[in-house]
């Protein structure tokens, strides 16, 4: 019988020092840790070029980050700060709206002072914000790139560079994909070289994939939802590496989220989407069979994902070995290559 997992089987102690504040210099300097089973080697994240094989395809998430934070006053006078989580149209958004008092529906709201919205009805934890022109403009205008909470400093200049693939193009993000930011230009031109098929996802990732669980029963957790689509293309290239019997490669949970998410059928298929897919140990994976991914928070929905993925145990040990080893953890720290339980100790 397989064992029932609750909230706190998925907490760690992690020391504060170990969480990257700021990016290395170099985006492909990272450190890298293989698990593979229950083998752990420490790599250079630069070594991912010998460990995909041609014939693989790796899928990397295409999402581009919004200047999604601002700061504003409700008609009023009370201060604000709104976080927009999601694009519904040219001119409407959901947010998160901080303030001592909620604003109310049909009210204005003064953002970074150099426009206003309007506030429309409530949607969960979310408000409907109207904006008077094209959102994307407005919100790369004036916005402020939206760091994660565990990251202490604002948004530079050099965040604003960093925490971008060097291959986002499609803007609606609230975080970034970030085990694409490994990735410069020359490390993909050496992996494309080798015969690795590289194929591109969009999944907008909101704020609450930075959220933690509440629950300790897990069956009570209510997944955050995001949206996604599937090119066609994508689904040629995964099919072909599956034919060839080489790896389904996802760069970040992200992509495999998408990639899973629209695979429920038993093959993956095209289309868009939204997914609420909550990844728990026992899930039968379908479509990836290997991960890259950076290191996630305690009682998180990504460490239950990956605890599925390379097995509980393992990761557990595979988290223990990199605290000891002095890797830099989150968005701005080091990665992991993950390999699943049914290719393990095959590459």
């Amino acid at each position: 019988m397989s064992k029932t997992y609750s909230l706190s089987d998925f907490d760690f102690d992690l020391p504060p020092e170990r969480i990257a504040q700021v990016p290395l210099p170099d985006r492909s300097a990272s450190r890298l840790l293989q698990l593979d089973g229950d083998r752990i080697t420490d790599r250079h994240f630069s070594d991912i070029v010998d460990r995909l094989a041609a014939g693989d395809t790796l899928v990397m998430n295409n999402t581009r980050v919004l200047k999604a934070r601002f700061f504003g006053q409700k008609d009023t006078g009370g201060q604000v700060e709104v976080l927009v989580e999601r694009v519904l149209d040219p001119r409407t958004v959901l947010a998160q709206v901080r303030a001592s008092k909620s604003p109310k529906a049909g009210s204005r709201i003064r953002l970074a002072d150099a426009f206003d919205v309007g506030v429309g009805e409530r949607a969960g934890e979310f408000f409907t914000l109207h904006f008077d022109g094209d959102v994307f403009e407005l919100i790369e205008a004036h916005g402020r790139l939206p760091l994660p909470p565990y990251i202490e400093h604002d948004a530079d200049d050099f965040d604003e560079q960093r925490y971008q693939t060097v291959y986002s193009k499609e803007p609606g993000a609230v975080a970034a994909p970030t085990a694409g930011l490994h990735f410069d230009e020359a490390l993909l031109a050496k992996v494309a070289a080798k015969g690795v098929r590289i194929a591109y996802v969009t999944l907008h990732v909101g704020a609450g994939t930075f959220q933690p669980v509440r629950v300790e029963n897990l069956a009570e957790h209510k997944m955050h939802s995001e949206w996604y689509t599937i090119p066609q293309e994508t689904v040629d290239a995964v099919r072909a590496a599956q034919q060839a019997g080489r790896d389904v490669v996802a760069v970040g949970t992200t992509s495999l989220r998408a990639l899973e998410s629209a695979s429920q059928s038993g093959e993956l298929v095209a289309g868009s989407g939204d997914t609420n897919l909550f990844i728990t140990p026992g899930y039968a994976f379908k479509t990836v069979t290997r991960l890259i991914t950076n290191f996630h928070l305690p009682k998180s929905t990504l460490m239950m994902l990956v605890s599925a993925f390379a097995g509980y145990d393992e990761i557990r040990k595979a988290y223990a070995h990199a605290i000891a080893s002095e890797y830099r953890f989150f968005s701005y720290g080091d990665a992991m290559l993950l390999t699943t339980h049914s290719r393990a100790t095959k590459n």
